[in-house]
């Protein structure tokens, strides 16, 4: 399997491409990343450097890739935090390029814009671009459950309101979405849960929450998730193995005493 991955990247800690091209390439995916920045560290910090790379750039990187004719090899097209607004425009161009030359191809999407403690941490433009242009073309989605409902315009807070927000997003272009981190009242304290919804159902795993905030782990998620519904075509399955893969990072993580992911 090949998975081009446009992301962001950082030199310190493990966001985008950071965190995702690792854990696909131990799990035997062929990963051509391409970035979208290239940080000190992820912006939680308030201070970074670093150049947002532009359009143009990233552009002239996916069509160097095409110019070595790999596009048809190219199973899986995974987008995650966009810096300027001008990359979605890039990474649309890109999925529809791949899908030409692999009809069979398919783009996930991480609609990364914030959660419900920090609110918003993408420019302002970024959340509208993502739910009008982004999603729509999207076959996979994978947004925490801040992020479905700006996408859907809902409030999901509990199971029920989760699975129909996500039957909307499905409406949206996607047919499948995997909501990370759905939190709902009637779950035991201390868990978290990830929902996995397809035109063949719905599947929902519960872990003991590591007490951290683990910046990255999302897009592991997104990645993992991803490449192993592509390679087995089951999403239950897909679901349970990056679950599995995540809490045990999360957990060595949290065990270290590092503030960023031990991958």
């Amino acid at each position: 399997m090949k998975v081009l991955s446009i992301q962001s990247a950082v030199a310190y800690g493990h966001v985008g491409n950071s965190a995702a091209v690792f854990p696909l390439q131990r799990i035997g995916v062929d990963v051509l990343p391409v970035y979208t920045v290239n940080f000190s560290n992820h912006t939680g910090y308030g201070v970074w450097r670093g150049p947002l790379i532009s359009p143009e750039d990233v552009r002239a990187v996916i069509t160097g890739i095409e110019e070595r004719g790999v596009l048809p090899e190219i199973d899986v097209v995974l987008s995650g935090y966009q810096g300027g607004e001008g990359i979605a425009d890039v990474v649309l161009d890109a999925v529809a390029r791949v899908k030409a030359a692999n009809p069979d191809a398919v783009y996930a999407c991480d609609p990364v814009m914030g959660n419900a403690v920090s609110g918003c941490f993408v420019a302002p433009a970024i959340p509208v671009l993502l739910r009008d242009r982004v999603v729509p073309a999207a076959d996979i989605i994978t947004p925490n459950q801040f992020e479905l409902g700006f996408l859907t315009g809902t409030e999901p807070g509990d199971l029920d309101s989760t699975l129909v927000s996500a039957d909307l997003a499905r409406e949206m272009g996607p047919s499948t979405v995997l909501v990370t981190s759905v939190l709902q009242p009637e779950a035991p304290d201390g868990t978290i849960e990830m929902l996995a919804v397809t035109d063949d159902g719905a599947w929902i795993v519960q872990t003991p929450r590591i007490p951290m905030k683990a910046n990255g782990s999302g897009d592991v998620t997104a990645a993992l998730f991803t490449a192993h519904l592509q390679q087995t075509g089951d999403a239950a399955l897909a679901l349970s193995r990056a679950a599995s893969s995540v809490f045990d990072l999360l957990q060595t993580t949290h065990d270290s005493g590092e503030r960023e992911l031990k991958l």
